[in-house]
This record gives structure tokens, C-alpha cells and sequence, in this order.
């Protein structure tokens, strides 16, 4: 198959100017495969060769202004067209098949009650596998789509359906749209519709999570309400599509898709066991990012990959934001959670061997194989930072202003990141142009350290830069009250560089803050007399974003070795007990029980570390009796389950069906607990069956998958390595799912053998399988615990192998450099 090329893509977009699309798809012709016919008009401005993109079962027929075309030229993915001046119309009849990767139309069969759901994931080249197109984001056009559907099913899509008299469903025309966004969900779906500002809304779900759905469907509606106007508060373009429907779906590889009219999400948002508030505000987040794309990235759409930043960036910021606006009588500081778990994904993939621009060079993005590798923490978590960095250096009125100026240039049209900044500059003198250049042509993280000098009562701060941007900060000077507390002194706006220092007026304070506000895209570190203030009284810093700023320094010092893991435990053990802020207990614990426990401290070391984090989740527990936190008592709850050492207590409470004061187990819960005990070798195969027989459901399924693959047996073993590799059978979340069970550091002697196996088995199996379950192997496959000098060895000798598809290799590249941070961690 080939991959499209920019080059290719300017030439075609000088040729032909593409108009409607009809397309009819037949979803009753089996469980394998769907009947797909399209019907393309278009124009070509001067006569030439060009191509249309599928990728079919079967290409039954293909007729070019009435005159059969061979279908035996169809060359991988291309069917070459010779193209006279003037008007053309291209039919194409095709058998496709459906994906169990959460790419093209994806089936899925509900183990609960045995109903079966169909949806398109159209991202990036994976229209091709539904139906014939174009396919390139410049080349929009007006889609009229049919479906046929078995009986009783419902059929979503971009615009309002209607079903017909011969029983087939018709969606309502689009306005012009790029092949991507296309969008259709079909099933037996369970529905809660309302309606808000004169559009129908809708949230939908499989059946089986009907109840679940219903429970939370208040909620999901208010939250996207809320959003819907705060954006038309925001925006001078109003919403642009005839319907709002949110569809969650199964197996769904993204959080979610932005299709106009239609965003599908995972359907792990229907939350069928308790949640935190954190999770329920990213719930939130992500219905708000993702309507964000309405007007960013749907209404106004880049011209080429190399701008997708151009889309997440905007929409990452936007869903932070405007959450934190329209929803604050229900939610915390959404920046909070930004700062703990988003920003560091974007710290950390800036700081690896595959780093790139916010905004990359035209040339690093040269086809779409090389544009999927840049959906990372830069593209969203950066580019979110440096926006929000804009914000407190423009004003936020100059900056909506410029917004909309860019959607009104270029409503139902392309643009670059020239139009965007161009149409920034148009609202504000300041040098945008010039920030641009500082902030989304350029990589890595910047360092800023304060540095205090004078004495008595006269200290003068300077903030020193290792790096490039210009920043615009806020630094927090504290001093300790009688009581020991830190209370604050002043704060202050610098901006770094600096012309002069600044002067601070009285003693020596107890701690200077950079970024307090978490504003800028930097890392931190503090003066020695701060450091230590941070270490033993971090708990006192009155405000909680402060406090994740300065947890957020401490982890980024463990990373890069200048603060020992041991230290950072012990900074754990002594605040977290004391910390009301979910989000940072959450952030922190996750930290250090994936990343400290399991790969920054020796082998040795590891059972005092999970000694220190389950003392905390104890600490925890024992404050959250009254039942006032369920939120950090779950927390605990899941933290004490995952760092269980020994398997007495957690499998009491599995068979007591509680934890010792509450919680009552659901059904997470007891696949987490289950999950532990196959770990420690203290449950088999029968009890997994049972509890799977006890909860069929496909997250059952997913917990008995991992389950049988964490037993610490050869045989389980090797199954769990069978059906990964030697068979493609394993949907994307069942592979996901024996992943996670495979590798455990409890077992590292029993999977030693299995190292050396992994790369040329992942490198085979995404051959096969294409890029979506490449990224899983490189997720969830790769042998995170063996962290030793001779598997990074390996590894690196296995990245030269020529046969790696671009998307392993890149998730290969990151997992290699997190191993060599580890062992200089651990060194």
C-alpha cells in the first residue's frame, strides 16, 4: 500500500477541485464484510493522470464518466485515472471488510448480550478501508451517505438520519467537509436525546450500558450544554452542523474523534463502576475538547499533516479552559489536573530522541506514515502550554479576537500555520510572528532556576534561563508563620530574561515559586534554601496549583537524577496524607507506583518502595473512614490493591465482596484485585472463570485476558505470547488487555526468555496488522521491567531493522530512551 505524499497531495489539489460524494454502504451482508458504493463528481482544471485511494475486499466495478475502467489496475491502494478538462463523475462498487483494530468500520459483538455495532474511525488514510475517495484533508467536498442496516438497528451519522420506506437510512447533506471526518455508527444503540439552542442533541451507547448511561446521562448533557455556550460566548461563528450526537462506542482506539455532528469516544466513559471526580472531569474535558474541534479543525481544517497541531493544540487548550469556565460549580481547577497529568506526557516526549517543533518544518511531515507519528504529548500537551503561555503574554481578548478572525477568513476551508498566525498579528501589536518562531519552531524543555543574593532584609532575585524561550512567569515568595506554615508573601511577573533582577523587600524567604500560576512551558528548580523548604513543607503551601508546580519540579528532578527516588517516597509519605487535592494524590501516587517502584528503584529496592506507597494508601484509608473523600478512599483503595506485596488482605476482601469499611466491590475492583492475586501467584484458571462468569461483559473479557496472562506459569505464558503474536484473532483491546498481564516485575526470571522474542515478533505482527495495533505492541507489549544494560542493547540492534513500520519504530525509539533514563535513574 502506499502512503500519500505532500508532494502528491499539492499536485492533486492543483488538479482537481472535488464536489459531492454519494456514498452507499450495505451492512447486511455478513459479519466479515460490508457492500460500499461511491459516487464522486469533480473537477479537473486541466487534463492529467491522477488517482483515487481504496483499499477493498473485492473492487467489483469502477466507471469513469460512464466508460468501465480496468479494475485489475488498482495498484495497492491507487486506482490511476487519466483525466480530460472539465466535469467528471466516478463510480466505484466494492466489497470491504471490517477492522477489529479500531480502524475503518470497526465491528464489535457484545459478549453481554450478543448484539453487534459497527462505526468508522476514518482518521488520516482509513477512509480508504470504507470507501472510495480522495483522500487528502484540501480536498473537501458535500457527502450525501445511505446505509442499509439489519432490522432493528439505529443508524447515526454527521447529519440527522432518517430512515426510508425501503428500510434504508438516509443522513442529511453535509456542508463541505475533509473524507476524514465522515462518520457513520450503526446498531442497536440505547439513546438519550434532548434539545438545546434549537439542535437536536443526542448521547448513545450499546445496550448493555443502557443503566449506566442513564445514570450519568444528566451530567454528560450539562456538561456538554455548558460548553456549547460558553464556545458561542467565545466564538462569532456559530456551531456549524444540524445535530450534536455523542456516540460511545467499543474498542475505540483514541479517547475520542471529532467527526462534525458525531464524536465517538471509548466507550469506558459510561462508567459502569465508581469513578473519581478527577475521571469525571476528564470526561468533561474531553467532550469540551472535542467540540472545540467543531470550529478548529472541522469548520476551519489544516491543509497538510504537518499543521495537526493546528487542531489538538486548540482543542487541548479550549477543553481545559473552557471546562474550567462552564463548569465550575461542578469541577476543581481543571489546570491542576493539566499541570499533574497532561503537561508532564508533553515534558516528557520533548525531552526523547523523537522530539519535533509544535509546528513542524513542512519537510519533517513529508507523507501521512510520518504525520501519524506526531499525535503525541508535543501536539497536544505542548502545544496546548504554549498556547496558554500566548494567553497570559497577548491577553486573552486579542486572542479570541485573532480566532476569529481565522474562522471567519476560512470557515468550510483549509489553513496553515501562516493563516493562523497572520490572523493573530491582525489583533494585536505585539510580535506574534516572532513568537511563533520562538515557541513552535523550536524543541526541547526550557530550565528556569531562581537565584537569591544579598542579606539582612535586601535580597534581589534573579531568574536564570537554560534555554531559549521568552517567558512571561509568576513567581510566589512564601515565608513561615509562627505556626510553621508557609503563607505568602507577594507574587510577582517577571519576565525572563530579565532586564534586572528583582528587589524583594525583608528576610531571606522560606521558598520562591517560578510559575506559580503554571502559565509557561518550563521546567523548575529552586534555590537550596526552597529545595529543602519544598522537601519537608510542601504539604503547607496554602494554594493547590502551587503545590502541583512544585510536585511537578520534584518529579522532573527525579528523572533527571538530581533528586534520589528514595527522597521523592519519602517527600510522598510525608504530605500526601495531608493533600485534599485529588488530582495531585492521584498524580502522585501514579508516579510513583508505575514508574519509581516498578522501574526507577533496583530490584532489590523494590519491596521497601512498595512498602512506602502502600503505607500511604493506608494513611489514606484510615483518614477517609467518615466516608467524606470517596474519592481519595477509592484512590487508596486501587493503590493498596496494586502495591500488595502479599496476598492475604486483598483476597479477603474479594471474598468478602468489600474492602473493610467500604467500599463494596464492583466489578473494577474485583478484576483489579483478581489481577494482583494472578500476579502473586495466589489464584489459577478456575477462579478467573468464575469471575468471568460472574461479569461476561467485554470488560470482563478484558480482565480475564489480563488475568490469564499474568499467571506466573510457562503455560500461561506462552499462550498469552500466542495470541499476541502468533494469531491475529485478539481484538485491539483484548491484545491491549494480555499486554498489560504479561510483563510483571514479580516475574521478570519467568519472562526473561521472552525479551529477545518481542522484537521480532511485534515487528512481524504490525506488519501484518497495520499501524493501529503496532502502537499497542509498542505501548502495552514492549518489556518494560527489564531494565538492564544488555535488553537496551537488544533493542537498539533491533531498530535497525529495515522491515519495522514506521509506527512501531517510533514507539520503540520513546520506550528505549524512558529505559535508558531509568538505568541512569537507577545509577
Amino acid at each position: 500500500m502506499s502512503v500519500l505524499t505532500r508532494d502528491e497531495a499539492q499536485t492533486r489539489a492543483q488538479l482537481l477541485d472535488v464536489h459531492h460524494y454519494a456514498v452507499d454502504l450495505d451492512l447486511t451482508t455478513g459479519d466479515d464484510t460490508f457492500r460500499s458504493t461511491s459516487r464522486i463528481r469533480f473537477t479537473a482544471r486541466a487534463a492529467g493522470d491522477s488517482f483515487v485511494e481504496l483499499k477493498p475486499e473485492t473492487l467489483h466495478s469502477a466507471v469513469l464518466d460512464g466508460e468501465p475502467l480496468d479494475t485489475t489496475a488498482l495498484d495497492g491502494n491507487r486506482l490511476p485515472l487519466t483525466l480530460a478538462e472539465g466535469e467528471h463523475t466516478l463510480e466505484l462498487a466494492t466489497t470491504m471488510r471490517y477492522s477489529r483494530t479500531g480502524e475503518g468500520m470497526h465491528r464489535f459483538t457484545d459478549p453481554t448480550d450478543g448484539e453487534a455495532y459497527v462505526y468508522t474511525q476514518l482518521f488520516m488514510e482509513d477512509v480508504q478501508r470504507v470507501f472510495a475517495a480522495f483522500d487528502q484533508p484540501d480536498l473537501k467536498a458535500v457527502f450525501d451517505v445511505t446505509v442499509t442496516a439489519p432490522e432493528g438497528w439505529t443508524v447515526l451519522a454527521n447529519g440527522i438520519t432518517e430512515q426510508q420506506a425501503d428500510g434504508r437510512w438516509k443522513a442529511a447533506t453535509t456542508p463541505l467537509l475533509s473524507t476524514y471526518f465522515v462518520c457513520v455508527a450503526a446498531g442497536p444503540w440505547h439513546s438519550v436525546r434532548t434539545e438545546h439552542a434549537g439542535l437536536p442533541f443526542g448521547i448513545h451507547c450499546r445496550r448493555s450500558l443502557a443503566p449506566h448511561l442513564d445514570a450519568d446521562a444528566d451530567e454528560i448533557l450539562d456538561v456538554t450544554k455548558a460548553c456549547f455556550d460558553r464556545f458561542h460566548e467565545k466564538f462569532d461563528e456559530p456551531y456549524p452542523f444540524d445535530s450534536y450526537d455523542q456516540a460511545f462506542v467499543p474498542e475505540f482506539n483514541a479517547g475520542a474523534m471529532e467527526n462534525p455532528g458525531l464524536v465517538t469516544f471509548r466507550d469506558e466513559f459510561v462508567f459502569r463502576s465508581a469513578v473519581t471526580d478527577t475521571e469525571r472531569m476528564t470526561r468533561a474535558m474531553v467532550i469540551a475538547h472535542e467540540m472545540a474541534h467543531m470550529w478548529f479543525g472541522d469548520l476551519v481544517t489544516l491543509r497538510w499533516w504537518d499543521d495537526i497541531w493546528l487542531n489538538e493544540s486548540f482543542a487541548e487548550y479550549m477543553g481545559y479552559q473552557t471546562v474550567n469556565e462552564a463548569c465550575a460549580d461542578r469541577f476543581a481547577d481543571t489546570w491542576i489536573d493539566f499541570g499533574v497529568t497532561r503537561k508532564s506526557w508533553g515534558y516528557e516526549a520533548d525531552q526523547r530522541p523523537s522530539t519535533h517543533p509544535v509546528a513542524p518544518d513542512p519537510d519533517a511531515v513529508p507523507d501521512t506514515a510520518s504525520a501519524l507519528l506526531n499525535f503525541d504529548g508535543i501536539s497536544y500537551a505542548k502545544g496546548a502550554s504554549a498556547l496558554r503561555q500566548l494567553v497570559a503574554w497577548l491577553g486573552e481578548k486579542d486572542f479570541l479576537a485573532g480566532i476569529n478572525i481565522h474562522f471567519k477568513r476560512h470557515k468550510f476551508g483549509n489553513a496553515t500555520l501562516a493563516d493562523f498566525i497572520d490572523n493573530l498579528a491582525a489583533a494585536t501589536d505585539r510580535d506574534v510572528h516572532g513568537w511563533a518562531d520562538q515557541w513552535l519552531r523550536t524543541t526541547g524543555v526550557d530550565v528556569l532556576t531562581p537565584r537569591l543574593e544579598g542579606e539582612g532584609r535586601t535580597w534581589r532575585l534573579t531568574v536564570d534561563r537554560d534555554g531559549s524561550r521568552p517567558h512571561r512567569v509568576s513567581v510566589g515568595v512564601y515565608d513561615r508563620d509562627a505556626a510553621g506554615d508557609l503563607v505568602s508573601r507577594e507574587r510577582i511577573w517577571a519576565d525572563v530574561p530579565q532586564e534586572a533582577p528583582i528587589a524583594l523587600d525583608g528576610p531571606r524567604p522560606a521558598l520562591v515559586v517560578l510559575n506559580e500560576d503554571d502559565l509557561t512551558y518550563t521546567k523548575m528548580r529552586f534555590d537550596e534554601v526552597s529545595r529543602e523548604t519544598a522537601l519537608r513543607s510542601l504539604s503547607r503551601i496554602p494554594d493547590a496549583l502551587t503545590r502541583a508546580v512544585v510536585w511537578n519540579a520534584l518529579r522532573d528532578m527525579v528523572r533527571d537524577g538530581e533528586l534520589s527516588p528514595a527522597d521523592y517516597l519519602q517527600t510522598a509519605a510525608a504530605h500526601l496524607p495531608e493533600e485534599t487535592e485529588l488530582a495531585l494524590v492521584q498524580g502522585v501516587l501514579g508516579f510513583a507506583r508505575t514508574q519509581i517502584a516498578d522501574r526507577y528503584v533496583a530490584a532489590a529496592d523494590r519491596p521497601a518502595a512498595l512498602a512506602t506507597i502502600s503505607g500511604i494508601a493506608r494513611d489514606l484509608l484510615r483518614r477517609t473512614e467518615d466516608g467524606e473523600a470517596p474519592g481519595l478512599r477509592l484512590t487508596a483503595v486501587r493503590t493498596c490493591i496494586d502495591s500488595a506485596s502479599t496476598p492475604d488482605k486483598i483476597a479477603s476482601w474479594l471474598a468478602e465482596g468489600t474492602v473493610h469499611g467500604g467500599p463494596e466491590l464492583d466489578p473494577e475492583l474485583r478484576w483489579r484485585i483478581l489481577a494482583r492475586l494472578a500476579v502473586l501467584g495466589a489464584t489459577d484458571e478456575a477462579a478467573v472463570a468464575a469471575e468471568l462468569e460472574r461479569d461476561p461483559s467485554a470488560t470482563g473479557q478484558e480482565g480475564a485476558a489480563r488475568c490469564r496472562a499474568a499467571l506466573p506459569t510457562p503455560e500461561a505464558k506462552e499462550a498469552a505470547w500466542a495470541a499476541m503474536f502468533d494469531s491475529d484473532d485478539l481484538s485491539n483491546y483484548l491484545f491491549t488487555a494480555t499486554a498489560q498481564g504479561f510483563w510483571q516485575p514479580e516475574q521478570a526470571a519467568l519472562t526473561g526468555d521472552f525479551v529477545a522474542r518481542f522484537y521480532p515478533a511485534a515487528i512481524a505482527m504490525s506488519a501484518r496488522r497495520g499501524p493501529a495495533m503496532a502502537e499497542a505492541a509498542g505501548r502495552s507489549a514492549f518489556p518494560h521491567y527489564a531494565v538492564d544494560a544488555d535488553s537496551l542493547a537488544l533493542g537498539d540492534r533491533h531498530l535497525a531493522d529495515d522491515d519495522m513500520i514506521p509506527a512501531l519504530r517510533r514507539k520503540l525509539v520513546d520506550q528505549l530512551d524512558d529505559l535508558r533514563r531509568a538505568l541512569r535513574v537507577r545509577g
